[in-house]
């Protein structure tokens, strides 16, 4: 990495979308996520969508408990 940079050229907003939808990145631990690998065989699930559904519930109760 250099010690400094020139960003005297450099444009402000460049990449901005207004309404860009982000996707961020989930990492489960290695045990868990063969355990979801294992329940994705046994329904036909991909684990994106096991994970979400999962996620949905806790937040959902995450909500009632507030």
């Amino acid at each position: 990495m250099k010690c400094e940079y020139n960003f005297s050229r450099a444009v402000r907003g460049k990449f901005f979308r207004n309404g860009a939808e982000l996707n961020l990145p989930v990492y489960v631990d290695s045990s868990t996520h063969r355990r979801l690998e294992r329940i994705e065989k046994k329904n036909g699930k991909p684990v994106t969508e096991l994970v979400n559904q999962l996620l949905k519930k806790d937040v959902e109760l995450l909500e009632s408990l507030a």
